[in-house]
Formats: C-alpha cells, structure tokens, sequence
C-alpha cells in the first residue's frame, strides 16, 4: 500500500489551487470536514481545508492519521510576522510550534507549557525541513525557518507582537499549527507548517489582508508542488 501523503489548508484559497491540480479524485465527507483524495505530483494524496483554529486543526488532523492512514503531514497558508525582518510575502517553515495562549503562568507554569506534560513545543520533522527550504531556494523565494506560534486570536497589535518574540522567540503567528503539530506529536508522525506571510501582525491587516491572501497562497502552493516529487 502506497504512503498517503495529507495536506491541510486552513481557508480555501490555501487549498484551491492545489484542487484544481488534483487527479482521480474521490471527496469523502467526515465531520463535515471535506476529504479530497487523489493523485498531485504523481503522489497519493488526501487534501482538505480545516477550517479556522486550533479545535478545526486538531480534528481535520486526527482524522487523516486514523481515517486516511497519512504518512505525513504538510500544512499550507498564511500568517502573521513576528520576526523584524520577515516582509510581506516571505515564507516561515516551522522548525518547531507552540500555543501562545497556552497560559497556565497563574500556577507557576511558563508561558506556552502545557501542565503535567512533557512537551509543550512540537518539533517539525528535520527531513521535511530541510526539504522546504530547498524548495523556497530553488524558487527563489525568501524564507526563514523558526518557531510558529498558534492561538485562537487574530495578532493586531505592536505591543502583542513584540511580547511573543521575547517571551516565546515566535517568528510568526497563526490560529493553527500548533494544533497540528501536537496531533502528530502524539502520532508519531511527521509534519511540517509552511506558511507565507499576508501581514505583520501589527493591526495593518484590515488594509493588506484581503489583497496578500491570494498572492500568499500562491507561493505556499508553489513550494507544496515543488516537494510532492521527493516524498
């Protein structure tokens, strides 16, 4: 039986061109979370939109491990700088993910710690890793590989994003990955988040968000086509 590779989007434009790329497909309906399996890159696929958070993210996950059988995991889409230097459209490949508003300080747990666990901050697989940044080189596209920062909030605001780079050393922030990554954390299985940045996290986003989704997407996108062929 051939590996099943998932690959998760959180909106539809992080999964619409890659649809649109898609080979004897077969939509299955679970959880009302749609499962799109098929063939891209010559490899055997299942693609689905998990919608928005960490909950969506976490069950559109366990789903494709239990259900599907995926091998590994790769999440696409957009997000939120941290990092001072990241611009408008560069891409952040995970080395590692966190909950920021994991908070349990109140009782004397670090910020981002998941009490009475033994990891709170997920590892990406080094493999895939190291496979998107040749991706993001070979298409010549600027990246940074960091920690991405989950949590259940849309970041607007200077003050926010600078708290989350000095107390978390996030490079970005998403409502998603984290999630991810604990599913196959706990799954023993391999993952990475790719993620194109549509704004800077500072409250601009109402001005860029909109128009950069699309254009982000489309990046993503084009470093997932470039990957399919060495998994």
């Amino acid at each position: 039986m051939s590996q099943v590779i998932g690959l998760i989007g959180a909106m539809d434009e992080e999964i619409k061109l890659l649809l649109e790329g898609m080979e004897s497909k077969v939509t299955v309906l679970k959880a009302g979370i749609q499962y799109h399996g098929g063939i891209i890159a010559g490899k055997s696929v299942v693609l689905c939109k998990s919608g928005v958070g960490k909950v969506n993210a976490a069950v559109t996950t366990q789903i494709l491990v239990d259900s599907f059988g995926a091998s590994q995991v790769l999440f696409t889409g957009v997000a939120g700088a941290l990092h001072p230097e990241l611009g408008i459209g560069d891409i952040v490949i995970s080395s590692e993910c966190m909950q920021h508003d994991m908070d349990v300080t109140a009782l004397g747990f670090s910020r981002g710690v998941i009490p009475y666990q033994e990891v709170s901050s997920f590892a990406a697989d080094a493999g895939l890793v190291v496979l998107a940044e040749k991706a993001c080189r070979e298409l010549n596209v600027s990246h940074r590989t960091g920690k991405v920062l989950s949590g259940d909030q849309f970041i607007a605001s200077p003050e926010v994003v600078k708290e989350l780079r000095e107390q978390l050393d996030g490079v970005c922030a998403e409502m998603e990955g984290a999630a991810v990554a604990q599913v196959c954390y706990m799954n023993a299985t391999p993952f990475v988040i790719i993620r194109s940045m549509s704004d800077k996290a500072d409250g601009s986003a109402h001005v860029n968000f909109k128009e950069f989704t699309v254009e982000a997407s489309q990046r993503s996108h084009a470093i997932l086509e470039y990957m399919l062929p060495f998994l």
